[in-house]
């Protein structure tokens, strides 16, 4: 199986890192600076076990690729704002022996939130879930930094909407031969909307850095209790807390490798880097569209989406609002 890595950032590049140093047929996929870097020098995935230079095939679009080949699999990588113009540009592409990628080839939405899998299936008809536990940074150009050991990530699997198969089987198989723990699940959602529930401290962390106190721990209990009642609400099943801590147990512990301190998720390296965007929309708006559909406020998961989008809009600083003031405009918005 080759794997063509849509969106070589701080996920894509760390997954595609390890697939590589495994031994598995890797195209990384980029663009910009990113793109430049890797086309020159290479993909630096630095990681507690020492950092590695993977020379491999990069490209900006599909149109380089030209005919792609039935073993193929698709890993989209973006962020969720990026996903409609991703899945547009792959979706058309002539796959060897006839059909088209959508037609034949498997896509795997390997991001945060629940709304690419949904985007994908209207285009693709063999579309896969991943849930990612992968603490990574983007660096800079060219270089991602992976801290979690003994394993790299731990990475859920499964078909969408539901079920599992040989082709999930196979991803998973390629998976944990490369440093991750990747369990085969038939309800890979189940797992995706838990994950969901802990990245709506995503928007807090951007504005306001790392969460270390208890006023920003008790506001994303905040906006948590929302989401709980949201999915409730919905019907949505979601993984417990108890399940989450049985299955990382201590199995990716950070360890400071570098000198550096840890940075912020992904949210926060989106801000950080001046991007222009944030995936809120699809984190805390996730669940302010539930709560509309099914009739639960969520005015603290609205009032971060908007604080965070305003961030990204002006391209603020990455944790330059301190959290009681984030504390006092998210007060001063939900009375």
């Amino acid at each position: 199986m080759r794997y063509l890595i849509i969106g070589a950032g701080a996920v894509g590049g760390a997954i595609g890192g390890r697939l590589a140093q495994a031994g598995h047929d890797v195209v990384l996929v980029a663009r910009g600076k990113q793109y430049e870097a890797l086309r020159d020098h290479g993909l630096r995935l630095v990681t507690p076990d020492g950092p590695h230079t993977h020379r491999l095939p990069v490209v900006a679009g599909p149109e380089e690729l030209g005919e792609l080949s039935p073993d193929d699999v698709l890993v989209l990588a973006v962020k969720t704002q990026d996903s409609v113009a991703a899945l547009e540009a792959w979706a058309g592409r002539p796959v060897a022996g006839g059909g088209t990628a959508a037609e034949r080839l498997p896509l795997v939405c390997a991001q945060n939130g629940v709304e690419s899998e949904r985007l994908a299936l209207r285009l693709f008809r063999r579309v896969y879930g991943m849930c990612v536990w992968l603490p990574a940074t983007f660096v800079e150009p060219g270089v991602v930094s992976a801290a979690g050991t003994p394993l790299t990530g731990i990475l859920h699997v499964g078909r969408y909407p539901g079920g599992t198969d040989e082709t999930a089987d196979r991803i998973s198989a390629d998976l944990e031969k490369s440093c991750f723990e990747a369990p085969v699940v038939p309800d890979v959602m189940r797992w995706k909307y838990a994950k969901l529930l802990g990245n709506l401290a995503n928007a807090i962390e951007a504005v306001s850095g790392v969460i270390t106190s208890d006023v920003g721990l008790a506001l994303h209990g905040r906006s948590r209790a929302e989401g709980e009642a949201v999915l409730a609400a919905a019907g949505i099943a979601f993984a417990s807390k108890e399940e989450e801590k049985e299955s990382r147990g201590d199995k990716i512990r950070f360890e400071p490798f570098d000198g550096s301190e840890r940075s912020g998720g992904s949210s926060w390296q989106s801000l950080s880097r001046g991007t222009g965007t944030i995936e809120s929309d699809y984190l805390n708006g996730e669940m302010g569209l539930l709560g509309r559909l099914h009739g639960v406020p969520t005015p603290v998961n609205d009032a971060l989406q908007s604080v965070a989008d305003r961030f990204a809009r002006e391209r603020r600083l990455a944790g330059s609002m301190t959290i009681a003031d984030l504390v006092a405009e998210i007060d001063a918005a939900t009375r």
